[in-house]
């Protein structure tokens, strides 16, 4: 088996909100349903679904590779309109992180690696 791609499908609380959130955060937004988006970022992409579930939301956790982190925090700095909350940029021995909440509850591990 050869593998060429995995896209997850991110649910939303609000799903204007949440489509106005990645457009923010950085993500280019491509129309697909009047209930489902596909939002990219170079060659990463993920989907946004009209549909929420708590438990689900408050489960669901992703890893982000960047390469510059600081820039990653300057924009979510600047981003005071949306229900989303974020900690600060932490060292650890393989890299950088920060942790953000998105508008749903969905947790991104927002990481720069060592050596990128």
């Amino acid at each position: 088996m050869k593998v060429d791609d995995i896209r997850v499908f991110i649910p939303s609380k609000d799903y204007e909100i949440s489509k106005s959130f990645y457009q923010a955060f950085g993500f280019e937004m491509d129309y697909v349903t009047d209930d489902l988006v596909l939002f990219e970022n170079g060659d990463c992409s993920f989907f946004l679904q009209r549909f929420y579930n708590e438990e689900l939301a408050q489960n669901l956790m992703f890893q982000l590779s960047v390469s510059d982190i600081n820039e990653v925090f300057e924009v979510l700095s600047s981003l005071d309109n949306f229900d989303i909350k974020y900690a600060p940029v932490k060292t650890e021995p393989w890299g950088k992180v920060l942790y953000l909440w998105g508008p749903s509850g969905e947790l991104w591990h927002v990481t720069e690696f060592v050596g990128n």
